[in-house]
Parts: C-alpha cells; structure tokens; sequence
C-alpha cells in the first residue's frame, strides 16, 4: 500500500514539474513576443488561467487598469445569463383606450416599449396582422408610444459626441425598430445627373437632400450623413460617385428612434387597411388601456448577436433589463452598473477597484483589467455549466465567424478559440477560451492599449499569444 501511494505521489511531482516546465516555456515565447518595440510605448495586459488544472499560466500586468472596448460586453452577458437568464423576455406591447365596437377603436392605441434590440420592420408588420385579426380596421384617435420604461438619458456615460451618426453609438430608447438606424441603398445614376438611392425601409420619415453627382471616375469624396451637430434626422447625400460604382448600402443611426418607430407603425397600418388620422406621439399608457397583443423576444435569442457581431445596442438593452427587473422603473444604466458590481463580487474580486461606465465598451471611462475579465469567465466555466456553454458559443469563433472571421486562420488557433474582441481608438482586446493541446481548457484576456498605429499590429500580437496557447502542452 505505501509503495502505491509513494508511486502515485512519484506520479503527481512528474506531472507537476512537467506543467510547470510548459507554463515556463509558455512564458518564455511571449516573453520573447512581447520584446518588440511596439511595446515601448504601448501597454499590454495578459492573464491565462488553466481551467482545467485550476492554475494560473501566465501573467504580466494583469491588475492594470484599462479601457476593455467592447470586452466590457462579457460582464454584461456573463450578468444576463445569471439574473436574466435566456428565458427573459423583452416585450413589445400593443393596446387600445376606449371603446371597440364594429371593428372600430373609440379610443387610442399605444405602443409600449420593453427595449427589445432587435426589433424590426418584419415584426411591426407581423404584429398588425394580430391587429387585423383582431377585427380591427380603424382607429379613430391618436397612436401613442409609452417610453417611461427608461430614464430620460439617450446615451451612455461618457460616450464622445464626434462619434454621432455612427450606428455604434445608438440613440436609445425603450421603443426600438431597425436597430435604431436606417439604411440607405445607393449606386450611380447618369454621368452628370444625382446618385440614386433608396430608404430601407421605404418610408416618407426623413427630409433627404441629394447634391452628389455622378460622374465618370471616382473622386472618394462621396458621403451619406445626417445632421447629426444639430441632433436632426434631416440627410444629406453629397460629393461624387464615379459611374462604374457598384450598389452598396450604408446605414446611419437615429435621433429619437422612438419616433421613427411609431411613423413606421403610423405608415405600416394604413398599407395594412388599418384606417388612421390622428396624431402621433409619446404618452404614458393609461391605467385601464386594453391589451391587444404582445411580441415577445427571449434574451438568449439576442446574446448570438451581441457577442459574434458585437451589437452595442443589445449590451445596452440587456444592461437596462438587469436594471428594471432589480430595480423597477426607470430602468437606468446607473442601476444595470450595479449588477456588474454583484458580478464581480461572485468572482471574489472588488468591485471599488474597477470603473463601470456602460454595459457596450463604447465609453472610455470603462478602467477595467485582464484579471477581472479572466476571472468572470473562470467563476462562469467553474459554477454555471449551462451558461458558459451559451457564453462560449456567442462568441466569434477563430477564423469561422463573427468579428473573428478573418483572423488565426491555418494556425492552431483556428476553430479553437472563441473570444470577444473589443476596439476603440488606440484600444484592442481579446478575452475568451482556448484549448490546450493537451485539451486543457484556458481563459485568457489580453488588453492593448495607447498605441497610434492601425490596430493590426495589436490584433497580431493577440493572435500569436492564442497560437502560443493552442499549441502548448499543459
């Protein structure tokens, strides 16, 4: 029996010196990687923990705080899938005041928001069939939207006004549709005469002014915009487009997009044989208001998008559902935060020595670190099998999709690691797992920052790293 057990522990010291030896060589490559002078000016933070072995592999920096980008959308989804749970739903309702005889409202309708990401035109259009089964054909009053879900505040702390009419930086609302945003298709008319485009959805909402002309070769000045200085929605398609252009659409975000939302639903109802005069604007939904239908959208259908496509209106929705559900109405960002307090608390972290601004990374005030998003990840793997799996699965797979499609291909990254990346200007991270290859599964977070050069050279480094871990044995 004791030379069982001398044996055995024999065993264990081999296996023991042979991890620490790889952990060793591990250290020593990116060691080596991180001596190029890109670094001399510019600040890396790297923590990889062993999961499986429930060890730490490496780290340099790792308590340095940093802007994460779009990293900071881990601890919003990590949250959500523990108080929200996929089972969540974001609801859109519809109701009517007054009186319903003969297929007629005597009364008004309302909209009332639940801050569903992804709610499109399709749907407007799905739930005023329901309408319309309902026996609904006219509405003799005004249409309403009920936005009091939310407070008052469109955009996130600390959000850079420059960046406006970028769709990454979405006015928000509880009543969304479109993404809070509107496509415009375009492509060249005549030499001489103005660009061609199209509005999708079609829709009479905006006030477009068309200077650009057409011309035979391209002169890059073309530009679709809105005038996002005065906060207006009026666009403005200007510059020149060479001929030989093909079609191509941009998109441009929206300037109280609980507007838009209840003229589309005005337009969407008359092209449906719903009758509708009357006025369209914001109200609070009455107390003895009759329900007519409800769309409904699970928080686990929006957490895909979110993380693969890095959707910062769905991480701002979800940061305001943890918000209402734990603190009731209005749901405020302010309150979402404190969730992502609790969140670090469950890691055994302190949350008094991070900075939460907003739940999508766009806000630079964000100071967090590799090891606080390290260990999120290693607290989710180690006590929620099930949410892990769907945190895994969002997020953009090594050369396969997402925002990680074009990047580790035909190294031992590729398929293998599956991270969220984050990018603001002099800022790029990469924080997810990665396997051995001895299939020991590792959390990893890598956090660039304060550099002036193209963010290819700091996604390159992050690359290698995740090669160095794909291919070690541990």
């Amino acid at each position: 029996m004791y030379k069982k057990i001398a044996y055995l522990l024999v065993i264990l010291t081999v296996k023991m010196v042979s991890a620490q030896n790889t952990q060793k060589a591990v250290a020593v490559q990116i060691d080596s990687l991180l001596k190029n002078d890109f670094f001399k000016s510019t600040q890396i933070s790297v923590e990889v923990l062993d999961l499986s072995a429930n060890d730490t592999v490496y780290q340099k920096d790792e308590k340095l705080l940093l802007h994460p980008a779009s990293n900071m959308k881990i601890l919003t989804t990590t949250a959500g899938l523990i108080w929200l749970d996929t089972s969540y739903t974001f609801n859109t309702s519809f109701y009517y005041s007054g009186l319903l005889m003969d297929s007629v409202v005597y009364g008004d309708m309302y909209i009332v928001g639940g801050g569903d990401p992804d709610f499109t035109t399709s749907d407007l259009d799905s739930v005023i069939l329901e309408i319309k089964k309902a026996g609904i054909t006219e509405i003799r009053g005004n249409l309403y939207g009920d936005v009091s879900l939310f407070d008052s505040l469109f955009w996130g702390n600390g959000w850079m006004w420059d960046d406006d009419p970028s769709t990454d930086f979405p006015y928000m609302t509880p009543l969304l549709i479109n993404d809070a945003a509107i496509q415009i298709a375009y492509q060249p008319g005549l030499i001489g005469e103005p660009v061609k485009y199209q509005l999708i959805p079609d829709t009479k909402y905006f006030n477009v002014t068309n200077s650009s002309i057409t011309i035979e070769e391209d002169t890059s000045d073309f530009e679709i915009t809105r005038d996002w200085i005065n906060r207006s929605n009026d666009i403005f398609i200007k510059g020149t487009l060479s001929s030989k252009a093909p079609l191509d659409t941009v998109a441009i975000n929206i300037v109280h997009p609980e507007k838009y939302f209840l003229n589309l639903a005005e337009e969407h109802l008359r092209k449906n044989g719903i009758i509708f005069e009357g006025l369209v604007d914001t109200a609070k939904l009455p107390e003895f208001a009759h329900p007519l239908f409800t769309f409904q959208r699970k928080f686990g259908d929006i957490i895909t998008n979110l993380n693969k496509k890095s959707d910062n209106l769905s991480a701002e929705m979800t940061l305001r559902a943890l918000a209402g559900k734990y603190f009731g109405k209005p749901a405020t960002a302010e309150n979402g935060l404190k969730m992502l307090d609790s969140l670090t608390i469950l890691t055994g972290l302190d949350p008094s020595n991070y900075n939460f601004s907003d739940g999508s990374g766009v806000s630079r005030y964000n100071l967090i670190s590799a090891d606080l998003l390290a260990h999120v990840l290693k607290y989710l793997y180690q006590s929620d099998t099930t949410h892990y799996q769907i945190l895994y699965n969002s997020f953009p797979v090594a050369g396969v999709d997402g925002t990680l499609e074009n990047r580790m291909k035909n190294t031992p990254a590729y398929k293998n690691v599956h991270a969220k990346t984050g990018t603001l200007s002099g800022v790029s991270s990469l924080s997810g797992f990665v396997k051995s290859k001895n299939n020991h599964n590792l959390a990893f977070s890598i956090i660039i920052q304060n550099f002036v050069s193209n963010s290819k050279i700091a996604r390159y480094f992050q690359d290698k790293i995740c090669e160095i871990l794909a291919g070690s044995d541990l």
